[in-house]
């Protein structure tokens, strides 16, 4: 069982409508870049970077940089999240 402190940080890594918006779109999109991210959810690119990154931070998506771009995939702990997103 995970501490109180971390539950806290995956929770309020998704405390985002865009945030969830990103982690779905993610879960069906393994390994997508920033810029195709941007242009399926038609949003500012600065603002999803910087939700993309609360994302990572909280240990919900894993991130890689191939040449100029940046992918992103679910983690681990992404993908329970995912799970409880569809069951809830």
């Amino acid at each position: 069982m995970k501490t109180s402190k971390q539950l806290e940080r995956h929770l309020k890594g998704v405390a985002n409508h865009h945030r969830i918006d990103i982690l779905l779109l993610v879960s069906k999109n393994p390994e997508i870049t920033l810029d195709r991210i941007a242009g399926e959810l038609e949003g500012n690119i600065k603002t999803l970077s910087e939700h993309t990154h609360r994302l990572v931070r909280a240990g919900l998506l894993n991130k890689k940089y191939q040449g100029r771009s940046v992918v992103h995939s679910l983690s681990p702990y992404g993908q329970i999240f995912i799970k409880f997103l569809k069951g809830f």
